[in-house]
């Protein structure tokens, strides 16, 4: 016990000690500032960790009990046997090639049917050398009328030759050459009811004959700044005196900047031509325009953006214009039109978004009009149209490896656009010629905008069956004219193709087209003046469906029959179509 109270003792002294000294350390401190010191470290802290407290002896078994353990004795007996086992080649499935379709050079088609319809086509490639090809083509397509109630002759033909060379050097330089030659008649039997009496009926000459020829050249040079280009001039003409030239030139530059290329498209347009006959005898109409554009452009492709930046300027200028042998006077301007696109990959292929904003100078010609409606009257007043701008957006892509779609809404401003309109005749019993009569169409020329809205969708099911689906709505504002004469709200179609087997196919051919517009004059009860009569086209729809055998490589038959709900739609005002007709026919391949 004395022995435990000492040892108290001693660490109770111990710790008032260290006390102590800590106190006087901290006073120091107060008054000194804290020196530096310097540790020589003589040698590592190396700790080593003892073994720990184990048996070192193994136990010893000693049971009464305890088997010994046994020698195994095996030997293996070898006994030979014979391999049959051979290795062989594997051999590659064997796939059923189909048989390659032989190609021919040449084909011939030929068909006849009701109303006298009769269609030909003919083409042929020949290959003159290893870097030379001859193509001609031959199309025929004609009638001899019959529709019902139409007073005058409906019948028409239009028969067009092309002959196109084209020579490839494979290395820098390809060029060829086209020419061609067209002739048309048709007439014009769109007559009102009751307007003329039989005796001047029997007297109208209601034909009308157009001519056309056209020479054309184009060439493509690689690693050079002119990249390609095209000379074209058409000559038009027809049976009334009526004549026009037209000369377009456009020649395409690349020219490399930095890192990037400027792609400028030039065009040269020359359009000279006049009517020698108007409502008067003595009425002339001529005209001259020449317009100079050039288009530089620069595309721009970052990852899944394509984007095009350019702009279109153009010199165009008027010269010589006469109406009825007074001279109009010249006029030049410049302008200015935007060729902004882009596109973006939304999703891969199946949503691409697409905008734009363009505008151009569209050169009308009488050539254009008359392919547009072959009903208009020798007397057109002919101007370019000025498209300010089109600016659009849409989404396209697809929904499935099989099926493509396209969206698109769009709004576009145009100054003078033409508009095709019944002529008006102050006396048309008394008009000293056909096209003189209320039986002819015009133009007429009005600042149009137009909003639309496009859709498409494309079935591309396999190779053997495919089908297009499309449709579009128009909304127009005119600033001069009451109506948009002739111009639909609503378009709509439908294209399918199906290979049924090596022998069979079959076709269709679907279109809608809504309400149009249009006025004429038309005698008020049989009495003098004349009045005004607007008419309200009817909207139609038009079917035609096609199928064919072939009977062997080269020959085949065909039957077609269009307007297949038999309507007697007019598609022009006064002027109605054939009904149902139905038509057969054999296309023959062969080689020269």
């Amino acid at each position: 016990m004395r022995k435990q109270i000492k040892n108290i003792f001693l660490c109770v002294m111990a710790v008032s000690s260290w006390a102590g000294l800590a106190q006087d350390k901290k006073d120091e401190n107060k008054v000194d500032p804290l020196g530096t010191e310097v540790v020589n470290v003589v040698k590592a802290y190396t700790p080593t960790i003892s073994d720990a407290f184990k048996v070192k002896e193994n136990p010893t078994l000693d049971d009464s009990i305890t088997t010994q353990k046994k020698d195994v004795l095996y030997k293996i007996n070898s006994v030979p046997v014979a391999s049959t086992f051979t290795p062989a080649k594997g051999d590659a499935a064997a796939v059923q090639k189909e048989p390659n379709e032989t190609l021919y050079d040449s084909y011939v088609s030929l068909g006849l049917g009701n109303f006298v319809n009769a269609e030909l086509d003919f083409y042929t490639s020949r290959a003159l050398n290893r870097d030379e090809t001859l193509d001609i083509s031959i199309n025929h397509h004609s009638t001899q009328g019959g529709i019902e109630e139409v007073q005058l002759d409906d019948k028409f033909f239009d028969t067009r030759l092309d002959v196109s060379y084209k020579k490839d050097n494979r290395r820098d330089l390809d060029w060829g050459a086209d020419i061609g030659y067209q002739n048309q008649l048709y007439n014009w039997y769109g007559l009102y009811e009751n307007s003329y009496d039989q005796a001047t009926l029997n007297g109208i000459d209601e034909s009308q004959t157009y001519h056309s020829a056209y020479i054309s050249a184009n060439a493509s040079i690689e690693d050079s700044y002119f990249e390609k280009g095209k000379v074209t001039f058409r000559r038009t003409w027809d049976a009334f005196g009526s004549s026009e030239n037209h000369f377009l030139l456009q020649p395409s530059f690349q020219i490399p900047i930095a890192d990037e290329y400027i792609q400028t498209n030039v065009r040269l347009d020359y359009l000279g031509g006049g009517f020698d006959q108007g409502f008067d005898d003595n009425f002339e109409i001529k005209h001259n325009y020449l317009l100079f554009g050039v288009n530089p452009n620069l595309q721009i492709l970052r990852d899944d953006l394509t984007v095009n930046l350019g702009a279109s300027l153009y010199y165009a200028g008027s010269f010589s214009r006469e109406f009825g042998g007074i001279n109009a006077g010249s006029d030049t301007d410049f302008f200015v039109y935007p060729k902004v696109t882009a596109s973006y990959r939304l999703v891969d292929e199946y949503v691409i978004a697409y905008a734009g904003i363009e505008g151009d100078l569209i050169q009308n010609t009488y050539y254009n009009l008359v392919q547009e409606n072959t009903f208009v009257s020798p007397s057109l007043l002919i101007v370019p149209t000025d498209q300010m701008y089109d600016g659009y957006f849409g989404l396209k892509g697809k929904f499935s490896t099989n099926v493509g779609y396209n969206i698109r809404g769009s709004y576009k401003a145009e100054n003078n656009k033409p508009l095709f309109k019944q002529n008006r005749s102050l006396i048309p019993t008394f008009a000293s010629e056909e096209f003189q009569k209320p039986s002819t169409f015009g133009v007429v020329y009005d600042d149009v905008t137009t909003l639309s809205i496009f859709g498409e969708l494309n079935f591309d099911i396999n190779r053997s069956f495919k089908l297009k689906l499309q449709g579009e709505y128009f909304n127009y504002d005119t600033e001069v004219e009451t109506e948009p004469w002739n111009l639909p709200e609503l378009t709509f179609s439908v294209f399918g193709d199906y290979q049924i087997d090596e022998h069979w196919y079959a076709g269709a051919h679907v279109f809608y087209v809504g309400e149009r517009q249009d006025e004429f004059l038309s005698p008020d009860n049989g009495i003098d003046p004349l009045v005004v009569t607007s008419v309200t086209l009817d909207s139609f729809i038009d079917i035609n469906l096609k199928a064919g055998y072939r009977l062997n490589e080269q020959l085949s038959i065909y039957a077609k029959v269009n307007n297949i709900a038999s309507q007697n739609y007019q598609r022009w005002a006064n002027y109605p179509v054939q009904g149902l007709q139905a038509m057969a026919g054999l296309t023959y391949k062969f080689d020269f």
